[in-house]
């Protein structure tokens, strides 16, 4: 079984739509999202519609359900002013331009999702789907996170040894192997933020001998991507963090 995972697309319709090309020609089996559909991009409509016809199954992330009942802020955390002033300048935006179907729709959205890929019947590894963490979606799983926070969040979504947790919302890929489980941030699709512009996600392949996980990145439009945020009425510097992969 071969399943492909994608996360953060943050309202990013190019993104998108080049990294499911780029999934359709891997001969992959499913294809799972992590979250935040929304935020930042002038598409939230349109990345919403596209998942939903593709049939695409996955789990809220923050902004997903911030925007969903109409809370205060996105959740979101920054370090640095001006990105703090421009997340929410976009969480005012994408709460005005979502629709209330699409508003709906990321409101039925769960908080985690299960995957057994070799059926449940047998043993093999399962699967663990959430956006940022296994307490909330708003905490970032980071790359150097503790062996003790892992040992945390492993123990609460009750991952066992050979199964793997997926999840995003860091915008930066990455895998590591604790106390026999697989740990796979897979990156952001519409809005990376470790330096390289294209879309990040993960591929994971299934067998009775375990699992193996690749990252693959996708360059897209981001000329398009550029000139829709600035015709939307976005701030501008939404689309130079897109070209830098992150930075203003």
């Amino acid at each position: 079984m071969r399943y492909a995972f994608i996360s953060d697309i943050h309202g990013n319709l190019p993104a998108l739509e080049a990294a499911l090309a780029d999934i359709a020609g891997r001969d992959v089996d499913a294809t799972f999202h992590l979250g935040d559909l929304v935020g930042y991009g002038p598409w939230p409509n349109e990345v919403i519609e596209l998942i939903r016809s593709e049939d695409i199954a996955g789990v809220a992330g923050n902004y997903d359900t911030t925007v969903a009942l109409d809370h205060p802020s996105c959740g979101c955390q920054h370090d640095d002013r001006r990105q703090k002033a421009l997340s929410a300048q976009s969480y005012a935006w994408t709460l005005a331009h979502t629709s209330a179907a699409n508003r709906r729709f990321l409101a039925s959205l769960p908080f985690r999702l299960d995957l057994r890929p070799l059926g449940g019947h047998t043993g093999g590894p399962g699967i663990i789907l959430v956006h940022g963490a296994a307490t909330l979606n708003t905490v970032y799983w980071r790359e150097d996170r503790s062996d003790r926070f892992c040992g945390r969040m492993t123990a609460r979504l009750g991952a066992r040894e050979g199964d793997a947790v997926l999840f995003g919302h860091t915008h930066k890929p990455w895998t590591r192997r604790f106390d026999g489980r697989t740990l796979v941030n897979t990156g952001s699709i519409g809005r990376p933020k470790d330096g390289d512009p294209r879309g990040s996600y993960a591929l994971v392949d299934i067998g009775a001998d375990g699992l193996e996980v690749t990252l693959p990145r996708v360059a897209y439009d981001l000329d398009r991507a550029v000139a829709a945020i600035a015709e939307s009425g976005l701030p501008d510097a939404l689309g130079t963090i897109l070209q830098t992969g992150g930075s203003l």
